[in-house]
């Protein structure tokens, strides 16, 4: 049996700053599972806390496919943080209802059959939501089929994110999902042709890629793109020529010149 070491460091509090996306306390987060689990994206608990109602939230939670994050510590920041009395419960939502993602499949596969080209925009990991919900507006405007963002290390989808996409997170199907792999495999049997935003030397231009398919465009994180995991899920890698120094765009930026591009070779084709 391990013996405690004296003196050993407790694990760091987290701290939470308060947002418009933040909701608090047993029995509003317990309604809000209850009534709207679709604009729930994380549920937070403290490891330690004990009791029926505590109980009721997790198994909730886990039968509405909620993501259930336990955590040793939390402090609450930001204004008014002090009056706050969250019982050791927390849940993160989202402005808008969130799509089932199998559901979202099958919708995607429906149109593939019915002989449309379908596109989707998955955003890998992005941590900013000014460029989430930038890359919704663009999607919406583009005329996408709809966007797939990972639960993990992904922005909220609050009210900044919301205020970002100018109104269009309320009309186009949104999706969070856990494994963005095995989500991506999906979209594939479904008949999607993964693409893969990068900036590799290797990848192929955007300007000679046919865009006029069942499409699946990744854009990757702010900082580390579109991880090695995705991209071997990429049916192909394209990038964006460019002139100048600068080597990148702004996530966001990057994602409208895509879908753009999609859907001026929509429009050519559909004139020809």
């Amino acid at each position: 049996m391990k013996k405690k070491i004296q003196g050993q460091a407790r694990p760091a509090e987290k701290r939470i700053k308060i947002s418009d996306d933040l909701l608090w306390g047993m029995h509003p987060v317990y309604e809000m599972l209850a009534k709207e689990p679709g604009r729930v994206t994380e549920v937070i608990l403290l490891k330690e806390k004990h009791g029926k109602k505590y109980d009721e939230i997790i198994d909730l939670a886990r039968a509405k496919g909620v993501k259930v994050t336990f955590i040793s510590s939390f402090k609450l920041t930001g204004d008014g943080a002090s009056q706050v009395r969250h019982q050791g419960v927390l849940v993160r939502t989202s402005s808008t209802v969130l799509k089932d993602f199998d559901e979202f499949v099958d919708d995607f596969a429906a149109a593939v059959n019915s002989g449309k080209n379908p596109r989707v925009v998955v955003c890998d990991s992005l941590q900013d939501p000014h460029n989430i919900g930038a890359i919704i507006r663009s999607a919406l405007a583009s005329g996408a089929f709809g966007v797939v963002l990972t639960r993990e290390r992904s922005a909220p989808l609050g009210g900044t994110a919301a205020k970002s996409s100018a109104g269009a997170m309320s009309h186009i199907d949104i999706c969070q999902v856990t494994n963005l792999v095995t989500a991506l495999k999906k979209l594939k049997e479904a008949g999607a042709w993964v693409f893969g935003t990068v900036k590799d030397a290797d990848a192929r231009s955007l300007y000679e890629t046919d865009l006029c398919v069942p499409a699946c465009i990744i854009m990757g994180s702010e900082g580390k793109g579109v991880r090695p995991l995705v991209k071997r899920e990429c049916d192909g890698l394209i990038s964006i020529p460019m002139e100048g120094s600068l080597d990148s765009l702004n996530s966001s930026a990057a994602a409208a010149v895509v879908l753009f591009e999609a859907l001026r070779q929509t429009l050519v084709k559909d004139s020809a």
